[in-house]
């Protein structure tokens, strides 16, 4: 089978980057050709046989001249469209799977497929949302300015996106994600996508808010690699790692950590708040980590923390920490609840809640039996490896169901 991975995003910059890449590997182990499809960058690490890919567009940096243009490409691009051609009539793929395509390469490409399918090239389209993209604007059900969460825009009425400035607080870039949610939707373009891959039930709750979305879209978790069961010794300390910012509920944590002095933390990444941490006594800073040490670090935590503030869909951190037999203490918010067994992996509080947050690490802290059976019974948390969601995903490039 031939399969052409589209992203805008051709080089490790995030989650859904990381997505294709894995995927690539492991379709091609099992004997699969795969291509990839997107922006031009000089840390490009995957592409396609006739090297036709878009225009890098730098939205924070480039030049002048081009930020003009920007508003006009971001909505349709015809570059894609002829770039992508070359791909299709060169690869003849059987499935293009989608990825991240707004903005930078644009729904048209959608258009693109349509047109050489009618050509007689049949091929199925599948699309992976790693975000609200689709029914949101700026592509996170939140408001940037307020800090809330919104829905506002879902069910078509895009305008909200314009009224509360939701696009870097810009009301020319809202007006222009406005415009762009607007056309391609009121076109049904959409229309081409056979299937919708939503990484969280939550997700495809919000997908499902299109009447044409709700009959192409199934829910299915992401991926996470095997972990080998290890006996470790807990340590004395609760784990933070990720992002330090706001939308991740760093604010509320710091605010608890403040208030339990005796427990200490440690909080592994980077971020906007890094200055605010500093300053806890009890919360030891140890920067990004990776690979083995970061590992090291989950394994040996007695539980870890996701107090996010945002619709998070599928945090690799909630899993990975279980994986590792360690329980998580998540925010009831987005999809989180749904890799947490509360009162069996883990437990919820209520997302932005500093009070319950405080409440529930020091009950964690203080009962160590549970604590150490909520490590036990993460041993028996199946979350899909690649090559168990590779499987699925054949079925689905197949057009066979998912039973």
């Amino acid at each position: 089978m031939k399969i052409l991975m589209i992203n805008k995003f051709l080089h490790p910059n995030g989650g859904s980057e990381t997505y294709i890449f894995r995927l690539g590997d492991s379709l091609t182990a099992r004997g699969h050709q795969v291509q990839y499809f997107g922006m031009e960058h000089q840390g490009r690490c995957v592409g396609n046989r006739v090297n036709a890919y878009t225009s890098d567009m730098d939205f924070h940096g480039g030049s002048k001249l081009a930020k003009l243009t920007y508003p006009i490409k971001t909505v349709y691009s015809s570059e894609a469209r002829k770039k992508l051609r070359l791909v299709l009539e060169d690869f003849q793929p059987d499935v293009c799977h989608l990825n991240n395509f707004n903005y930078q390469l644009t729904p048209s490409i959608l258009l693109e497929i349509a047109q050489w399918k009618k050509a007689g090239h049949p091929c199925r389209v599948i699309f992976t949302a790693h975000d609200y993209q689709l029914v949101c604007p700026n592509h996170m059900c939140s408001n940037p300015n307020t800090g809330e969460n919104c829905e506002k825009c879902l069910g078509g009425h895009f305008g909200n996106c314009t009224k509360g400035r939701c696009i870097h607080g810009s009301l020319a870039k809202s007006a222009v994600g406005t415009l762009e949610a607007a056309l391609w939707n009121g076109c049904g373009v959409y229309k081409n996508i056979d299937v919708m891959i939503c990484c969280s039930e939550f997700l495809k709750t919000k997908m499902d808010s299109n009447p044409l979305f709700a009959k192409k879209t199934l829910a299915l978790h992401n991926f996470v690699d095997k972990a080998e069961k290890r006996e470790v010794e807990k340590q004395d300390y609760v784990l933070y790692f990720g992002r330090f910012s706001r939308e991740k509920g760093i604010g509320t944590l710091i605010q608890a950590a403040r208030e339990l002095p005796e427990i200490p933390f440690i909080f592994a990444g980077t971020g906007p708040l890094e200055g605010e941490i500093s300053g806890v006594p009890n919360i030891k800073n140890v920067g990004f980590q990776r690979g083995q040490a970061l590992e090291t670090l989950i394994r040996q935590a007695l539980f870890s923390l996701c107090p996010s503030e945002v619709y998070d869909n599928c945090p690799f951190s909630v899993m990975e920490s279980q994986l590792y037999g360690t329980p998580v203490l998540g925010a009831d918010i987005g999809g989180i609840p749904e890799l947490i067994e509360e009162g069996k992996t883990g437990e919820l509080f209520e997302s932005g809640n500093a009070v319950q947050l405080k409440e529930k690490i020091k009950m964690l802290w203080e009962n160590r039996e549970l604590t150490a059976r909520y490590s036990e019974n993460c041993a028996h948390i199946r979350f899909d490896d690649v090559d168990t969601y590779t499987e699925k995903l054949l079925k689905l490039y197949r057009g066979e169901p998912l039973c």
